[in-house]
């Protein structure tokens, strides 16, 4: 079965030409909101997606504005709102080494150098300078793990394992 991955949401409708406001989901808006790029429309209750094809790209406030062939006007996209816009696992960009897809770490077991366990990744936080790992503990305990070099040793997201080596209080 082909997976999909999340791009954005369409929250609204915006002016009258067809355009949809959407809150973009995906760390490369300029790549799959370009021109001509082909979208999966996955609305709530319908099993199949509808394809969309880019027609136009603009960025307004915080929202990515989109409008899609064969889509003139405000009546035409009205039904959109609430859709979730994809793109099948197949179109997943390569990255370079040391990058890494969110959902490809989040699940994966933490575990130190010594071999002791730590949890699973269960989120990702992007306060800024760095991304942070929630490590949720077989105790319920959640760990804040920084995505630094001097922690994070090895990230195999074919194992689902990551080896850190924690500094001194991080784990306390």
């Amino acid at each position: 079965m082909e997976k999909y991955f999340n791009v954005g949401k369409i929250v609204n409708t915006h002016g009258i030409r067809g355009e949809v406001r959407v809150i973009s989901r995906t760390d490369f808006p300029e790549e799959r909101y370009k021109v001509g790029n082909s979208l999966l429309l996955f609305m709530p209750g319908s099993k199949d997606p509808e394809e969309m094809v880019v027609k136009s790209h603009r960025t307004h406030k915080n929202f990515n504005l989109l409008t899609f062939e064969g889509f003139e006007n405000v009546n035409e996209v009205e039904r959109m709102k609430g859709g979730i816009l994809k793109v099948p696992e197949t179109q997943r960009g390569e990255l370079e080494e040391g990058e890494f897809y969110f959902q490809d770490i989040i699940g994966c077991n933490m575990v130190t150098m010594e071999g002791e366990e730590l949890g699973k990744v269960i989120e990702i936080l992007t306060p800024g300078a760095n991304d942070v790992w929630v490590v949720k503990g077989a105790n319920g305990k959640e760990l804040l793990i920084p995505y630094i070099e001097d922690i994070v040793k090895k990230v195999d997201v074919k194992e689902k394992l990551i080896v850190i080596e924690p500094m001194e209080g991080l784990l306390s």
